[in-house]
């Protein structure tokens, strides 16, 4: 995954300078269908009963991992294909945090569900 330029602002101000950033409380798993980039301008599913799903993770060396699966709400019409994830600090509007490109891309029809496995979702810190 990849930060996002907010989070590497803050996280730059948090370790050389003496303000403090607010550090997020929640974090939400956001799908897109192609890359929001550092700037968060992708384009993030909307409708067909989307929505954010929140995700906790903990923390090995130098790698946080989602601790419990990760499932969306059933799709009620297509979601369009599915490329890209981020990681943000509200279920709706906020602030991306971190971003990544699927391994392989998932088409989402009426009637599925999306979910990610246990240890699925990393960030490492490189």
């Amino acid at each position: 995954m990849s930060f996002s330029n907010e989070f590497e602002t803050r996280v730059l101000q948090w370790t050389f300078t003496t303000g403090s950033p607010t550090r997020p409380t929640a974090w939400y798993v956001a799908l897109f269908t192609d890359d929001p980039t550092d700037a968060g301008t992708g384009t993030e599913v909307s409708g067909g009963s989307y929505a954010r799903t929140s995700v906790t993770f903990t923390v090995s060396g130098d790698t946080a991992s989602n601790s419990g699966a990760v499932e969306f709400p059933e799709a009620t019409g297509s979601w369009g294909t599915i490329t890209h994830i981020g990681i943000y600090d509200a279920s709706t509007s906020g602030n991306l945090i971190a971003h990544a490109a699927l391994t392989a891309s998932k088409a989402i029809a009426s009637g599925d569900i999306l979910r990610f496995p246990i240890g699925d979702i990393d960030v490492t810190l490189a």
